[in-house]
């Protein structure tokens, strides 16, 4: 299993993703939080994945709901996430959407 990196980017997307749902429903944010974190642990295992539309990442769908996490793969022990985008956002040629 690889160690997982979670960048403060990619947390901070996770905070404001539960902040605005939890703004509604408190516990279909723990939900979804709590799935995120899945789909990561699930990538530390098996990084399968599309390419990235950053140089160098790759994105994975999170099963079931509208949010992609975002990763690279420094070294072969690494999963390093770098931001987790809900699934409508406009992306930037290269980049990433605007927090």
């Amino acid at each position: 299993m690889r160690r997982i990196q979670i960048t403060p980017e990619a947390l901070a997307d996770l905070e404001r993703i539960a902040a605005y749902i939890s703004s509604d429903n408190p516990i279909a944010a723990s939900r979804i939080e709590e799935r995120i974190y899945g789909a990561i642990d699930k990538l530390a295992f098996m990084p399968a994945a599309r390419a990235g539309r950053a140089a160098g990442t790759y994105e994975k769908p999170v099963r079931g709901l509208p949010y992609i996490v975002a990763f690279a793969l420094p070294d072969k022990l690494t999963l390093r996430v770098l931001r987790i985008i809900h699934s409508s956002r406009d992306w930037p040629t290269g980049g990433w959407p605007e927090a």
